[in-house]
């Protein structure tokens, strides 16, 4: 199987290690090329592991899978120059910028693809999911706070794309996760409301807060997050006749409404390959739409920006 990374940062080498672990497990061989922006060299684990590096789209053959793994304001052009040369698609997320984009100005007709979506894979959200099918909830209650300065030690975090908005950052689309894994779980809201602004002594131009209100059928959600907390908190409270449903992501825990907690702790890698997994079967099998859909992408990404679903 030949396979083609674009853009090979922290996330792009997470999943080449796990591509090469999974596909091995599989029994699937695969051969790496990489499609780079400069010649800056690789670390040497990496370099090792791609057979080819190049600079232009022109110099590229097929490949039958290609990792989307550069900036986010890079991935419509990028896959537009892919599309007559790959067979499937894996794009980290947000899928793009542009949350007005239609699907069909990808081109992705007759190409299999998989926008990651990896909280959908974690123990905890699992055991959620699990839980869920016992109750009724009234209402949730989801927050994302964290500190941008800490997400990459030793980086200054004024450079990353997080900091800048023309670069697709910004907490409404990079925390994309939280709305992307409560569709997931509750499906699509009849209304979502948004707000949303920069307020934090941050240096960047991108929003650190965001805030919205969404209506579903039987249940009202609140969902916050935040670039500029200190002390990690990532959770969903699910609010019924009995109790809460918790699920404590950065914990690793789901505490019942009868007090129970489950115990899901796991290296945070496990959900990345429990993803990889997916993809690859995903791409050996016959479906040919996937569990995250670019179209699906797509319409999660316009209701980041306070979008309802249906009217998409």
């Amino acid at each position: 199987m030949k396979v083609l990374f674009v853009g090979l940062g922290s996330i792009g080498k997470r999943h080449l290690g796990n591509m090469l672990q999974v596909s091995q497990e599989m029994g699937i061989e695969v051969t790496v090329d990489a499609l780079r922006s400069g010649n800056r060299p690789l670390p040497p684990e990496i370099e090792q592991a791609v057979a080819h590096q190049y600079t232009q789209p022109e110099e590229l053959g097929r490949y039958d899978i290609a990792f989307i793994t550069n900036p986010t304001h890079l991935h419509q052009q990028t896959i537009l120059e892919l599309a007559d040369k790959v067979d499937a698609f894996f794009i980290e997320k947000p899928i793009v910028d542009d949350c007005t984009l239609d699907v069909s100005a990808l081109h992705l007709d007759g190409k299999k693809a998989y926008v990651a979506a990896p909280m959908r894979w974690c123990g905890a959200y699992l055991e959620l999911k699990r839980q869920l099918a016992q109750i009724q909830p009234y209402c949730a209650r989801v927050i994302c706070s964290s500190y941008l300065p800490d997400w990459r030690p030793g980086v200054d975090y004024r450079t990353v794309y997080s900091a800048h908005r023309d670069m697709g950052g910004g907490v409404t689309i990079d925390l994309i996760h939280e709305w992307d894994y409560l569709v997931d779980l509750l499906g699509q809201p009849l209304e979502c409301y948004n707000l949303k602004g920069t307020y934090s002594h941050l240096e960047i131009d991108s929003d650190d807060l965001s805030v919205y209100i969404a209506r579903y059928p039987n249940l009202l959600a609140e969902v916050h997050l935040d670039y500029f907390g200190r002390g990690y908190r990532r959770s969903i409270e699910l609010m019924c006749q009995d109790g809460s449903l918790v699920a404590d992501f950065g914990q690793g825990t789901v505490t019942l409404p009868s007090g129970e907690t489950i115990h899901c702790e796991e290296p945070v890698n496990q959900r990345y390959l429990r993803e990889m997994r997916y993809f690859l079967e995903y791409v050996q099998g016959t479906e040919m739409e996937s569990c995250n859909s670019p179209q699906q992408a797509l319409k999660v990404l316009a209701l980041t920006q306070g979008q309802a679903l249906d009217k998409r």
